[in-house]
């Protein structure tokens, strides 16, 4: 992993038996919804609380995953979100997917979060107050 990035948080998901296609395995739009899962997760905890998302949003630029084994019911996803340095606008974040006890990841991904004014949807500056809490997000793996 990229000494840039840092672990911010962890997510842990019950796959559905709802989430798995006629292939049998979790569909591959679902990963993207873990991942998403994660994001917001981590998001709302870093917004202050007396001002949840009124003035400022997020948007995603642009999201990849990378399938390494596929997921299957039943189990928990562990999603590790790693966070990159900050840009004016946006922020990158890094994901891991694995099944809680197995270290070896099943998928990663990337998203590029750029953060918007919520009235005129149009991208602004990271709100110091959060750009200060992005630039020490980190956990103790």
């Amino acid at each position: 992993m990229d000494e840039s990035r840092r672990l911010a948080h962890v997510e842990r998901i019950p796959i559905r038996w709802g989430d798995m296609d006629a292939m049998g395995h979790v569909n591959n739009t679902v990963y993207f919804r873990f991942m998403e899962q994660a994001r917001i997760s981590w998001f709302d905890s870093l917004v202050p609380e007396d001002a949840p998302w009124q003035s400022t949003g997020i948007v995603i630029a642009n999201s990849s995953c990378n399938y390494k084994r596929a997921l299957t019911y039943p189990g928990t996803v562990e999603v590790r979100l790693y966070v990159g340095a900050p840009g004016g606008a946006s922020v990158p974040t890094f994901y891991e997917l694995r099944l809680v006890g197995d270290p070896v990841p099943y998928a990663d991904g990337a998203a590029v979060v750029v953060f918007v004014d919520m009235k005129t949807q149009k991208s602004r500056r990271i709100p110091e107050d959060i750009r200060g809490r992005l630039e020490r997000a980190a956990i103790d793996t």
